[in-house]
Formats: C-alpha cells, structure tokens, sequence
C-alpha cells in the first residue's frame, strides 16, 4: 500500500488547469472508480479511506497462507461496467470464465437447479408451480419499467404471479435468508433486479450460468487501480478515518480524522461512505437531509471464510431454505477459482445477511464458527472439523440499502445542500442490487449527472 499524506498533494495537472482540491471520502470499488475517472479527467484528487487497505466489501485478507476476497464476488457475462473497467486497467487477459452449478438445500436433502431439465424435476414444487415459477422469473427479466414495481411490496408480488406454494416453499425462505423479517417491507423492485441480472448472466442460446474472476482475486483489480491512480496523480490516505467534514467561513471544507492525522483543508468534497457515517461526520447537512438518510435500512453481514482440504459440493451457490440453517448459503469458490490460487485447497464463504441491530453481531466468533461447522456436519455427512485448515470471520453492519417502498422518491439529491457537498454511495443504487458493477455504474452515472457541471467549470 503506498500511502500518502496530504503534504504530498499532487499540483493541479497543467493541461487542465484545474486548481481545485478534490477529497473522496471512501476508498471502496465505488470511491476508486470516481477517483481514477475523476484523475484521468485532469482533477486534483485525494482518495481518504478508513482502513489501513483500500477496497471497502471488495478488501482481501489472509485465510491461513492464502490472501483472498474478504467477502465472495463474482463477475456475470452481464456486468458491462466492471468488464469496462478490468478491460480498461488491462487485466482482461487475466479474466477466466466457468460454467457453474446452482443447488437448493430443502427438506434436508439437496437438489441441482443448473438447468431447465433439473428446474422440470425439482421435487418440491408440482407441475403448476414450476411453470409458474419460472413465468415470474422470465417475466421479471422483460420488466423495464421498474419504479412501479417500488409501490408493490416483494412479497404481495410474488404471491400474484408465483402463487401461495413457490412463494411458501421457494420465494419465502429465500428472502428470510437474504433480508431476514425485512423482506416484508421490501419492494418488489428488489426481486426483479436480482432476477434480471442472473437472468442475463446465462449465454445467449446456451442458456448456462458463466460467472468469471479476474487471477488473484480483487488483489489485482485493487493493487492494478491504485496504480493507475499513482500514475494520474492521485494521492491515497489510508488508515485515517474521517471524523468530520465542516465547511469554513472560506468556503472551504475542513476534513478532521481520528487518531492524530492532521486535519486538511479541500475544495470539494464526495462521500461515498455509507449513510450512517454521514449522519456522523457532516453535520451541515441539513435536517431533512439528515432524516432522508437516516431513514434508510441497511442490511449487515456476517461472513465466515473457510480454507478446506477438499471442497463440500459441485454447486457455486447452493441456496439454503430450512429454517434450522443458521447461514443464507453455501459458496463455493473453487468451482469457479482454480485450486491452485488456494494451495491445492477449498475455499468456500457461509454468509449471513442481517438487520445491521441484530443479535447476530453480539455473538463471539466461536459462537458463529461453532453454530455454522455443526450446520455443515448436519449437511454434508463427508465433512468433518479435520478439513478445516482455517476459519475467518467478517463483520459489516451497513453493507446494503434496502429498497423500501417507493425508495427511489425518498432519497435526497447527490448534490446536498451544503455547496461543494456532493454523497454518492451504494444507498443510490436503484436499478439492481448490491454488487461491484452496480458500484461502478453509480460513480460513471454520477460523473455524467450530478458532478459534471461542477467539474467542468474546475
């Protein structure tokens, strides 16, 4: 990590003449979008970020002697605005593409869903159900006009086109997992992103599920971008959270950070941090402004990374519904992920989404490791506690807004009030659901929106 401190600004870039100091609160996928897009344009940015290593939920960590994804991604055939990027910082030859599996775990057996013969056969539902289960999910997919499907709840809508069994024995238990009880004041408007984007993921013709990774993991892609920030000029703060962001008598923002830094002084300045730390740290914001954000649920993970000596199944994801299964899923990465990025090992994710109040967040690790090793032994009669070579656990309260309803007519504008104050954070995410190409496409739309008059009159 080559971090800088603010005394090292890099000057304005002579072909621009752009004299004004750019701070991007936020050093996730999201805010190093904006600050390479924003560099490469000719703007003097500064990239701050709380944790001693840029990428936010797309950080790595070590797993025994494996450095990986601190949480699971993937990248979909579909995802046109990553593909871009890892094109753009010339790692499109280290893009490697798998034909994947997906499983339900029902009933305490488990069943293959990776095509339309298996989808026929699927015990749980009759022949009705199935047909009319797999009419939501195409049409989900043809939907293009999306904000009246912010006025329906998730579930009311499913319950009209599924019917009271697919959504009793596949949409309800799925969405407990994913929201837990906040799937009932959802929108519908969630279902059909998450159903339009894997729906997409699947070859034209062949209709197979081909998920990608770049070699390495998001290592590469974070290490490769701030290089390209480095050569643009940018100048990257890590290890220094914000405390506070004031504007001063000059018009100027006064940016105050915990544990010693020095405070700095900016021009502009682009929070990309979820809505809770704006709450904390920009108290200009005005109080509806402040009610706006505050508002909005987020949903939070707990996340177990586990290095094994032999993988648990065929399936990338196998989707888990029985109510005594303390995880949403089972991930799989070496179903996708060459062994030998692992040592010769498995390495599988067990995730748990929550409300970011709940108890959840309370338990020790050896209470989560414990309660998710004896859901395994319960499932996969092969596996043991000797094939753990080692065992991780990652805590996020604030990972996802919930798209409530009418969500999108709720949020206020990236432009706050506060002159020079511009948020754009994942909360904006209206047309899909939390993932890195839809981060990305909120720092390139916000580029071409809210920000480009200010940044071309810089």
């Amino acid at each position: 990590m080559n971090t800088q401190t603010l005394s090292n600004t890099t000057a304005a870039d002579p072909t621009t003449g752009d004299s004004k100091k750019w701070a991007i609160v936020g050093g996730g996928m999201l805010g190093l979008t904006l600050a390479m897009r924003m560099a490469k344009a000719g703007h003097n940015v500064t990239l701050i970020e709380a944790a001693p290593v840029l990428g936010g939920l797309a950080s790595v960590w070590n797993l025994g002697d494996v450095v990986w994804d601190r949480h699971y991604h993937v990248t979909l055939l579909s995802d046109s605005r990553l593909r871009n990027l890892i094109s753009e910082i010339e790692l499109e030859d280290k893009m490697k593409w798998v034909e994947t599996k997906t499983g339900f775990y029902t009933g305490g057996k488990f069943y293959s869903m990776s095509d339309t013969k298996e989808f026929l056969s699927f015990p749980p539902l009759n022949l009705l159900e199935k047909l009319r289960l797999g009419g939501t999910i195409f049409y989900a997919s043809k939907i293009k006009n999306w904000k009246r499907l912010e006025k329906m709840t998730v579930e009311k809508w499913l319950r009209r086109w599924s019917g009271k069994g697919v959504f009793e024995k596949i949409w309800e238990p799925l969405l407990k997992c994913k929201l837990g009880e906040a799937y009932k004041k959802t929108a519908a408007s969630f279902i059909w992103a998450h159903t339009s984007r894997m729906y997409k993921a699947r070859r034209t013709g062949l209709k197979k599920e081909m998920f990608g990774y770049v070699e390495g993991g998001y290592r590469t892609i974070i290490e490769r971008m701030e290089e390209v920030l480095n050569e643009n000029g940018v100048t990257v703060m890590a290890g220094c959270p914000t405390s506070n962001v004031a504007k001063q008598p000059s018009g100027k923002f006064k940016i105050e950070f915990a544990g010693g830094q020095p405070a700095a002084e900016f021009d502009k300045v682009i929070m990309t941090t979820p809505n809770a730390i704006l709450s904390r740290v920009c108290d200009d914001l005005s109080e509806e402004e402040q009610e706006k954000f505050d508002s909005v649920d987020y949903l939070g993970i707990v996340c177990a990374s586990l290095l094994l000596k032999k993988p648990l199944s065929v399936y990338y994801v196998t989707n888990l519904t029985d109510d005594w299964v303390p995880m949403t899923a089972v991930i799989e990465m070496t179903t996708i992920v060459d062994t030998e990025e692992f040592g010769g090992n498995s390495l599988v994710y067990l995730p748990k989404y929550i409300p970011a109040e709940h108890e959840m967040f309370e338990k020790t690790d050896e209470e989560v490791k414990e309660s998710f090793l004896a859901a395994l032994e319960k499932m996969y009669p092969d596996f043991t506690r000797d094939d753990v070579l080692a065992f991780e656990i990652s805590r996020v309260r604030n990972v996802m807004a919930i798209p409530t309803l009418r969500y999108s007519e709720k949020l206020p504008s990236m432009k706050s009030s506060v002159d020079g104050l511009y948020v754009v954070n994942s909360s904006y995410i209206l047309k899909g659901n939390l993932n890195v190409n839809e981060t990305i496409t909120i720092a390139e739309d916000a580029m071409d929106t809210v920000l480009k008059a200010e940044l071309n009159a810089s």
